[in-house]
């Protein structure tokens, strides 16, 4: 994948998502080994929580269900029940796929 599409990518989708207080952005950033997800407040620009995959063990596609599944449990413990999906010029398929499918079985809403 060309980095320079993938920036091109982001800045179009961070132009129309924004995280709130009440609504917060959840930013996904993959590697060729890891997955990433943090969730932000863009009003006060703070990180509420970052999560990693460093620690899980499987496939890269089971960690990110697994990483998505952690941040759902977070986040409800944060009282947080609705985001704003950010994969960060990804396309939506495998693991970013995986991980937002994972946030949904959680109990987020998109």
């Amino acid at each position: 994948m060309d980095i320079a599409k993938r920036i091109k990518r982001h800045k179009k989708i961070r132009s129309r998502v924004f995280g709130t207080e009440k609504r917060p952005r959840v930013l996904v950033e993959r590697s060729n080994q890891h997955i990433y997800a943090s969730l932000i407040n863009d009003e006060k620009g703070v990180t509420l929580m970052r999560v990693t995959d460093k620690d899980l063990k499987g496939t890269k596609t089971e960690r990110s269900e697994k990483v998505g599944e952690m941040m759902a449990k977070n986040a409800q413990e944060k009282k947080i029940d609705s985001i704003v999906f950010d994969r960060g010029g990804f396309k939506y398929h495998g693991r970013v796929k995986a991980l937002a499918e994972a946030l949904r079985k959680g109990g987020l809403k998109f």
